[in-house]
């Protein structure tokens, strides 16, 4: 079994958009560790402000087939491949972490670059997965999030509530 942390966000219908994601992944992948939900402003175009979270699940599935079920889930929120990389998301799940795997291919990096440049991914990552360490640097996400210039963006934690199937999984 791998452990896999991902990334979820969205900025358009929010708050339904996340719940979707989240039930969806849960009914793929059973019982999820969620972090709190943060809220941030978009990054590299005007838009709404986002609403971004990490998951973590364990699977036997291959790192490929995780990519594919991510796809596919953001598809069926009307996720378009091809799109400007800075734009609203209905919904946007991005595949962070596979256990320590390290992989470098055209249409598949993990783990994924952007895990430490953003605080929309770090601080959920560090809170979720603060005692495990990035497979590259060695460092873990906690050390990480504590050296992170948090000024470069603000976040803030919302008050956030999934639907009964899924409290129960939160831990923040």
């Amino acid at each position: 079994m791998a452990r896999v942390y991902v990334s979820i966000g969205s900025n358009v219908e929010r708050d339904k958009h996340i719940r979707d994601g989240v039930a969806l992944l849960q009914q793929l992948y059973g019982d999820l560790t969620l972090s709190s939900v943060y809220e941030s402003a978009a990054l590299g175009f005007s838009g709404d402000d986002f609403y971004n979270l990490a998951a973590g699940f364990d699977t036997a599935e291959t790192v490929h087939a995780v990519a594919d079920a991510l796809q596919s889930i953001e598809a069926s929120h009307g996720r378009k491949r091809g799109a400007k990389r800075f734009c609203a998301r209905t919904l946007d799940i991005d595949l962070l972490l596979y256990d320590d795997l390290v992989l470098r291919e055209p249409h598949l990096i993990v783990p994924r670059d952007e895990t430490t440049e953003y605080a929309f991914m770090l601080a959920p990552l560090a809170e979720i997965a603060g005692d495990v360490r990035h497979p590259v640097s060695g460092k873990t996400f906690r050390e990480l999030w504590q050296a992170y210039d948090k000024t470069r963006q603000p976040l803030r934690k919302v008050s956030f509530e999934f639907e009964a199937t899924t409290t129960a999984l939160v831990k923040i």
